[in-house]
């Protein structure tokens, strides 16, 4: 996909907090804000392309910081969009690819941004990755298994999505709790890193559940504290 777009040099951008947006992923958005609805309304007469990025919450005490954003974020493409009687638009946002930001062009009418295209690195060895692909599959159904809240249809779309990059580009931006991890996956341009970091989680993730529902024995959820 991201053979068959050209990424110029600028784009718009949004700022979100506690957002971490991927490659691949599809993310719906409400487009409310008036410096948000004219930027719309430019990029659909355009390429449909626009950034988004999490918001720095590390830099926001600094002075003339506006929104700070994260360096790295993804652009997408707009996939479908609706607009409504009120002025609103409902739209879905595909990523294409990850991007460095380098600065900040203008923030009026809304906030422009100098990128460059951010692959991932080259494959040592695709074998392992293929293995730690499968390695994610099973935690993630094992922590499904435990009762953690994955919604059930995102498990089985994955279950078919066998390149190890966009499994796990897909899995963080669907299945990770954590803000924090999640950006740091999206910083993250080694596959192999990707997915070991996020098995990592996982793995805690899931001896967390074991603990608790060792704790917990046959009492249901609203009567653990009675344990």
């Amino acid at each position: 996909m991201e053979m068959e777009i050209t990424l110029p040099e600028e784009v718009p951008v949004m700022t979100l907090p506690n957002v971490a947006f991927f490659p691949q992923a599809l993310m719906p958005l409400h487009i409310f804000e008036p410096r948000y609805r004219q930027m719309l309304k430019d990029v659909l007469a355009t390429n449909r392309l626009f950034a988004v990025t999490g918001l720095d919450a590390n830099l926001l005490d600094q002075p003339g910081q506006f929104e700070p954003p994260h360096r790295i974020a993804s652009v997408g493409i707009v996939r479908a969009c609706q607009k409504n009687a009120n002025g609103t638009s409902n739209l879905l946002l595909q990523g294409l690819c990850r991007v460095e930001l380098l600065s900040i062009v203008t923030d009026e009418p809304y906030r422009r941004i100098k990128v460059r295209a951010l692959p991932s690195e080259p494959v040592a060895d695709p074998a392992e990755n293929v293995r730690l692909r499968t390695e994610l599959a099973r935690l993630i159904a094992l922590k499904q298994k435990f009762g953690a809240p994955v919604p059930p249809e995102m498990a089985e779309f994955l279950r078919t999505v066998e390149d190890p990059e966009v499994f796990i580009d897909l899995a963080a931006f669907s299945l990770c709790d954590d803000s924090a991890l999640k950006q740091r996956l999206l910083e993250t341009l080694n596959v192999r890193r990707r997915l070991e970091l996020f098995a990592g989680q996982l793995r805690r993730d899931i001896e967390a559940l074991r603990l608790r529902r060792k704790l917990q024995g046959n009492l249901p959820d609203e009567r653990i504290s009675d344990n």
